[in-house]
């Protein structure tokens, strides 16, 4: 899911930027084509999507981005050969535009291809360093495999192409933690408390930082309200972390009804799995 997010986050990206991407000018017809069809990409009408990117191409065969969304067309229906010929049309058109290298990112990830999905990623930023997608998921990546302080580097270059995304504070963070440097995690949290409030992925890590500091009753306080969050996951893990809680407190009782309701609402939940 997070993937297709991205995918759809360029698209639409693209439909509003393409003005001063490809010389000659394009056609209006085609840019307003483009446009709706990222629309409908993002609403996941396909079909809508495909015959809109498509007729633009007929405008503007060399229409770069209009080539990188079919291909996200192709990519949702999980036609992963034909998502491919699409990307590389576009890359050859325009091997300057970080769109195309993107997407042939996504296309490895998809397929878990990792080390290519980072090449991908990196090209991209190559060509444009404050492209957002490609540096949230080059920094995900890293992570996956535990590469925290590179993945430290691309997160803190996040926070600053990005800095009113909560997401780049929550993946420096993170990595910070892993990297057992606590105080610097803190800061983090704390500077991104300062800009974004009491966001519940904020609270979740405050909860967390709180249990490795034996204030169980604090975390379990502060997690409790997250047990209701429209976020499954995370009302899930809300529900394990109290659970961890509990345990730490000798509540077995407590514990295992917590891990219950956890696996109640995601039923692969590791933590809970392992409380129980």
């Amino acid at each position: 899911m997070r993937l297709v997010m991205l995918a759809l986050v360029v698209a639409l990206s693209c439909a509003l930027t393409l003005a001063c991407s490809t010389v000659p000018p394009l056609p209006p017809k085609a840019l307003e084509l483009n446009r709706d069809g990222a629309a409908a990409l993002a609403a996941g009408d396909l079909s809508t999507a495909e015959a809109r990117f498509s007729v633009a191409l007929e405008y503007s065969p060399r229409f770069t981005e209009a080539w990188v969304n079919l291909g996200y067309v192709e990519l949702r229906r999980g036609n992963l050969q034909r998502a491919r010929k699409h990307f590389i049309k576009a890359r050859d058109l325009n091997p300057d535009l970080p769109a195309p290298h993107h997407a042939l990112g996504l296309l490895a990830d998809k397929r878990d291809i990792g080390k290519e999905a980072e090449g991908h990623y990196r090209q991209a930023l190559k060509v444009d360093p404050g492209f957002v997608p490609a540096r949230s998921n080059l920094a995900r990546r890293l992570f996956q495999r535990g590469a925290f302080e590179e993945s430290r580097e691309q997160y803190l270059r996040l926070t600053q192409v990005e800095p009113d995304a909560l997401a780049g504070y929550l993946g420096l963070a993170e990595c910070l933690l892993r990297l057992d440097r606590e105080g610097e995690a803190d800061d983090v949290i704390g500077r991104a408390r300062l800009r974004f409030g009491d966001a519940p992925e904020l609270v979740m890590l405050v909860a967390r930082q709180l249990l490795r500091r034996d204030a169980f009753a604090e975390a379990e306080e502060i997690l409790a309200p997250l047990t209701d969050d429209p976020d499954r996951t995370r009302a899930s893990a809300a529900w394990s972390w109290i659970g961890v809680a509990r345990l730490a407190r000798m509540d077995r009782d407590g514990a295992r009804a917590a891990a219950r309701e956890a696996l109640a609402i995601d039923a692969e939940n590791p933590i809970a799995a392992k409380l129980l």
